[in-house]
């Protein structure tokens, strides 16, 4: 039956491992409430996608460097059903840049939307979450705040943030039936990496002991898994999505 559907938020959805994750969900059947922050007409095109499998679907504008722009997107996501079982946090940036060059700017707005971004997300989902006494929260790490990255001090430094948000959340929320749990990918196809030089990402990629990247798809396997009954009894993990990057 169609309220039996459940509904997932995916924020910075309009393209790459975002856009992957919405239509993963919608595939599995969950209604899709797709965020963006400028670029409406890929977050509409996202939807579209979305409603081929016969799911609900919005696109909704919202800065998540924001808590007025979350609370919104909680607001608007609530509207399909009352009800929001799922929340992904994804939005992210880069600033690149050697710490000697980084300027405070660089630094601050790649914390504020990936790390104050994922804490107002995080928020927003458990104030609805524990009232219906069931949740799944994912969000999006990276390798790079798992091991590091030369040039990605204020990335590397966000990363690592959601990770210990992670698994303190977890603990907090585990007896009202709510999982917490982080993803970290590796090189993903996807345009934040076809900006690196080709040279630098040949090297990159000899690194990786499967020797290839990965695609937006890997990611949202496993967040789709994650969001799922199957995974009700793991929290406040790190799945490392990432060819062997971290062994």
């Amino acid at each position: 039956m169609e309220e039996e559907k459940q509904v997932a938020v995916v924020t910075g959805a309009g393209r790459g491992i975002g856009r992957a994750i919405c239509i993963e969900l919608a595939r599995r059947g969950f209604h899709v409430v797709v965020n963006y922050g400028h670029q409406k007409e890929a977050a509409e095109e996202v939807v579209q996608k979305c409603r081929q499998f016969g799911v609900q679907a919005v696109a909704v504008k919202a800065d998540m460097s924001q808590k007025a722009d979350c609370d919104f997107l909680m607001k608007e996501a609530l509207k399909l059903t009352g009800k929001v079982q799922v929340w992904v946090n994804n939005a992210g940036i880069t600033r690149d840049n050697l710490l000697l060059r980084m300027s405070e700017e660089e630094f601050q707005k790649v914390i504020d939307l990936n790390l104050t971004g994922a804490f107002y997300g995080m928020k927003a989902a458990v104030s609805v979450m524990i009232r219906q006494r069931y949740g799944r929260i994912v969000t999006i790490s990276s390798i790079a705040g798992v091991r590091g990255n030369a040039g990605q001090v204020n990335y590397s430094a966000s990363k690592a943030g959601v990770i210990g948000m992670t698994k303190s959340l977890a603990k907090e929320v585990a007896s009202r039936n709510i999982t917490v749990n982080a993803i970290a990918p590796g090189m993903i196809a996807t345009e934040m990496v076809d900006a690196i030089p080709d040279k630098t990402r040949e090297e990159m990629v000899k690194s990786i002991p499967m020797r290839r990247m990965g695609e937006p798809k890997d990611v949202a396997n496993a967040v789709a898994f994650l969001a799922g009954e199957d995974a009700g009894y793991i929290t406040g993990q790190v799945l490392c999505v990432d060819g062997g990057m971290a062994v």
